[in-house]
């Protein structure tokens, strides 16, 4: 009797628990990691965020929830959170590059460019061919002005992956930046000919044809990069978000206001 007793309320202490839990705590955790995982590759970062609080919330020491969520919080605008996320996730597996890749990101967009460049640098050192690192390290290198270096990352990026494309525009870009105008321009037409939808190198392109007088098919090249993605024409967006060089935003922006 006492047996039964015990097992009853052992029941109930269960129940009583479990009642307690967040709604979506009661689904397992394998599976609430994956919606909130669904809703961050999908876009839904105002969903994905009560997803990942609940993820830390039942599993705490799990490095990949806190860098995930991490990653919403930038999304949604709050870098510095998104930094304290990625401390979390590098506390808990020290070892892991994603969460210095991810801290890295979060730190550029404070322009944070010394403590970004240094993330970059602990993942380089370890794997000296990391792309997203290399490609990475040389935005933060164009925001210091150092175009040389810059290109010299962006290159190595293309060399690490070589389907790689806005690594290899971004040094096609850092290449016009520096004057090397042939080279630049070589390196924007192979890229269109083998993506003719990437508008960053019909852009890049349409800039660089127009600062050597070829108007005619800098309009045909800006046709098609206007056509694919409309932000090519905010000056803002291409210094402070694409990261463009300012010589070719120049040159674009000179192209933009005489056809206009």
């Amino acid at each position: 009797m006492r047996r039964r007793a015990a097992a009853v309320l052992a029941l109930l202490v269960l129940l009583v628990g479990l009642l307690a839990w967040p709604p979506s705590a009661a689904a397992s955790l394998p599976a609430l990691f994956e919606q909130a995982l669904a809703a961050s590759r999908e876009g839904r970062f105002g969903e994905a965020l009560p997803l990942w609080d609940r993820v830390v919330d039942l599993a705490p020491e799990d490095a990949s929830a806190w860098s995930n969520r991490g990653n919403v919080q930038l999304a949604l605008g709050d870098a510095r959170a998104a930094i304290a996320d990625q401390d979390r996730a590098i506390e808990l597996e020290p070892a892991s590059a994603d969460p210095h890749l991810n801290r890295g990101t979060a730190e550029e967009a404070l322009g944070l460019w010394p403590e970004a460049a240094a993330d970059y640098a602990w993942i380089l050192e370890r794997n000296p061919e990391d792309a997203s690192a290399l490609y990475n390290l040389g935005n933060v290198e164009g925001s210091l002005g150092d175009w040389p270096a810059a290109r010299q990352c962006f290159e190595a990026a293309a060399a690490a992956r070589p389907g790689f494309a806005m690594a290899r525009s971004s040094a096609a870009l850092a290449a016009f930046q520096l004057g090397d105008i042939p080279v630049a321009e070589k390196q924007l037409r192979d890229l269109i000919r083998r993506y003719p939808l990437f508008a960053d190198a019909r852009a890049g392109l349409t800039a660089l044809l127009w600062q050597r007088g070829a108007r005619g098919e800098a309009e045909s090249h800006w046709a098609a990069a206007s056509g694919l993605d409309p932000r090519y024409r905010q000056e803002e967006w291409l210094l402070q978000i694409r990261r463009w060089p300012p010589v070719p935003v120049q040159a674009l922006a000179q192209f933009l206001a005489l056809a206009s």
